[in-house]
Parts: structure tokens; sequence; C-alpha cells
């Protein structure tokens, strides 16, 4: 693996302290805080390790309870809420100085077979047709909005491709829908539970600034604060991080100060693999 995808396997692989606690280190990417994606993946991997290995996650409703503190270490302790004969439920809280900063809620089931549906992909242009953010940033780095470059080292591990470039720069769109290709900028090995952490670490991307997309408005606004507030995610078939995904994302709320967006990730043969929601805090400054 190149040595950027190996600092991002390694932010989600956890020191052991107990049966049921955990430390996980924490990445500066720019931003005055830590990155939701990574205390989601991480919480993640440490419910993991407390389930047996043929099981895997399938379902996660979380919150963020506090500003994480990119400095310092996070700890991990999970509740063995239950064992069934194909279901494992695991609760966990994260900690930070002393106080819980995100809580998560989980289920792991064994693979099992059953009826099958999902609904179709969107009709866009394939990876191979849209330039990466990589090539445009070797481009045009200077265009770039220097709150988007703080950015690019959160992407640095994916190969990022969106649909619409000006769109994910900030130009308005009319349709309230964004989408890009993503996949990891190398081979990971051969872990489903580490596929489906990655997966959530990425989710937190891009998701809730869809929400603005209905009043021409974009992250890069200096008028806005925006804060993750809750996030679920459902993983329905297996799928690989290293090959290529659609991350469909679509604005459904905005009001009272919150924004809510769902996204949907589609392999290239049109198979829905896993299904996401995400709501925050989207206020704006100096209101009249």
């Amino acid at each position: 693996m190149t040595e950027i995808l190996t600092e991002l396997v390694s932010l989600l692989e956890l020191e052991r302290l107990e049966d049921n606690l955990f430390r996980g280190p924490s990445r500066d990417i720019g931003t005055n805080r830590v990155y939701g994606g990574q205390v989601l993946g991480q919480a993640i991997k440490a419910a993991q390790y407390t389930v047996e290995d043929s099981r895997t996650i399938h379902s996660l409703h979380a919150y963020f309870l506090r500003e994480g503190d990119h400095d310092s270490p996070i700890i991990y302790e999970v509740d063995r809420s239950r064992d069934g004969r194909s279901f494992s439920a695991r609760r966990v809280v994260a900690i930070q100085h002393g106080r819980p900063i995100f809580t998560l809620s989980a289920s792991f089931q064994e693979e099992e077979e059953g009826l099958e549906y999902g609904f179709e992909m969107p009709d866009v242009p394939g990876p191979e047709e849209l330039i990466s953010v990589k090539e445009y940033e070797t481009r045009h780095m200077e265009k770039l909005p220097e709150k988007f470059q703080r950015l690019l080292s959160l992407s640095a591990p994916f190969d990022l491709k969106p649909v619409d470039f000006d769109e994910h720069l900030g130009s308005k769109s009319s349709s309230l829908n964004r989408h890009f290709w993503i996949k990891t900028v190398d081979l990971l090995p051969v872990e489903p539970q580490l596929h489906r952490s990655i997966l959530a670490y990425v989710s937190d991307y891009g998701l809730l600034t869809t929400s603005l997309v209905p009043h021409g408005l974009h992250f890069l606004d200096s008028s806005l604060i925006m804060a993750s507030i809750d996030h679920a995610m459902w993983f329905h078939r297996p799928f690989q991080m290293d090959q290529w995904l659609l991350y469909s994302c679509e604005a459904i709320s905005t009001g009272n100060s919150r924004g809510l967006a769902k996204g949907f990730f589609f392999q290239q043969d049109g198979s829905l693999v896993a299904s996401t929601t995400q709501e925050g805090l989207v206020r704006q400054k100096n209101r009249t």
C-alpha cells in the first residue's frame, strides 16, 4: 500500500487496553476538531474487536456529542449488549479528556442468504470519463479556495472523481443530488471489517453539506457553521473499498438550523451496497 493509505489503515487500528477498552490515535486534517468519520470508523473497529469474526456490522446509529481534540488519543469503551444465534449488539462510548464525545449503537450479523432487491443506481458518467480531484489539484491548485485546499489531506488516501466538478468546488446546482466516484488509491487487505470501517470513515465526507444544495450555498461559505449531530448507516452487501463505488447524496430537509441528507453507495455493476443518513447543525451567522 502507499504510505498515505497505510496511515489511514493504521489510524483505524486500535490498541487494546482491557477486554472492552481500546485506545485510538487522532489525526489533524486541517480543521479545528477531529474529523467525524475517524471516530465513526474507529468505534466500528472497537465494537468489531469484541464480536466473532464471522459476524460483520450491518447497521449503526451514532451521535456526536462534543468536538474531538485531534491532538489527543481517544478511548473507546464497548458494552457487549447481546450475543444471539445470528446477531450481536454493541454500544460504544468514545471518551476524551474524561468526557464522552461520541456514542455508537451497532448490530452485527452472520452472513445469510435471502430475498434480494436494491433500487437502481443513478444514470451518471462512469469514473473512466471523469477527472479526479488529484488531477484537478495538480493543474489548478492556485484556483482552489484555501478552505478546500486544507481538506485535500482528508481525501488523499482516496481516488475521488466528482460527477460535477464545478458543483464540488462550490458552484450552484439545479439538482438536489451530488454524486462522486471513490476508491482507495491502492489495494487493501482482504478484510471485510476493514473495508466497512473505511466506508464509514468516508461516508462523512460531503454528506451533510448536500443539505445546502437547495439553497445555493456551499460549505466554503464563511457565514455557515456546520457540525455533525448524528449518523446512521446500513451495510447491505459485500464490497471492496479498493474498487470504484458511486456515492450518491441527496438533500432531505433543512430547518431549525439543522440539515438532513441521505446517501447511497453503488458498485459499478449497479448493486446497492450501503445506505446512510446524517443530520447536522446548519447555522447561518449574522442572521437578520
